[in-house]
């Protein structure tokens, strides 16, 4: 189900730009994916619809496969592995508001992950992406001229992660099955033996 829907998402023009449903995907795979599957299955998904939409994206004149955008999305897939691995530290039973607040904080990491290496490797070679304090807060906040500023990224991945974290939640949840009395009743500790009756006084 989490498979398709991502897949779905990333049909180009579908949604804003910046706007995707990546970071809860990975995050929602390392909470629900099983475990031996949560880090090899979503990264070959995220790296099949990258490899479509870098073809796609080629056919219509734009250039995808050079060094730099190479090495851009390697920081993004570095990023996704951060998601995966905070997803694990969940589990699918943890409350709503949990698993929401895991996958903003998700999309957070991503942010911080992504332009902190754009702006340390800095592959498109950027002259503002300065090897300082201030170098580093400009990636963050206004990112390069002539350029949406990263910010409006920083709304947009924000929004999309809470909002299809939400989605991949709630779906996970309804479609859930329900639980058996039997299971309500497994781990529950079993009722203490009563105390053995004391013997009765020796009689004077």
């Amino acid at each position: 189900m989490f498979v398709a829907l991502f897949a779905v998402s990333r049909i180009p023009g579908l949604l804003p730009l910046n706007f995707s449903a990546a970071y809860a995907f990975a995050f929602c795979a390392g909470v629900y994916f099983p475990r031996k599957n949560s880090c090899w299955l979503p990264v070959l998904v995220l790296l099949a619809t990258d490899i479509g939409l870098n073809f796609y994206y080629s056919a219509h004149g734009v250039e995808v496969w050079d060094s730099a955008n190479l090495k851009n999305l390697f920081f993004n897939y570095i990023a996704y592995a951060v998601l995966i691995f905070l997803g694990r530290s969940f589990k699918p039973k943890s409350s709503f508001v949990s698993l929401l607040g895991g996958g903003i904080l998700g999309a957070i990491l991503f942010y911080l992950v992504t332009n902190t290496a754009s702006w340390f490797f800095n592959p498109f070679h950027n002259a503002e992406y300065t090897k300082n304090l201030a170098g580093w807060i400009l990636v963050l906040t206004k990112g390069t001229d002539g350029f949406p500023p990263t910010w409006e990224f920083f709304r947009n991945t924000l929004l999309s992660g809470g909002i299809f974290t939400a989605l991949f939640v709630a779906a996970a949840k309804l479609t859930a099955p329900a639980e058996s009395p039997a299971d309500k009743k497994a781990g529950a500790r079993d009722k203490e033996p009563e105390a053995e009756e004391k013997p009765e006084e020796a009689k004077a």
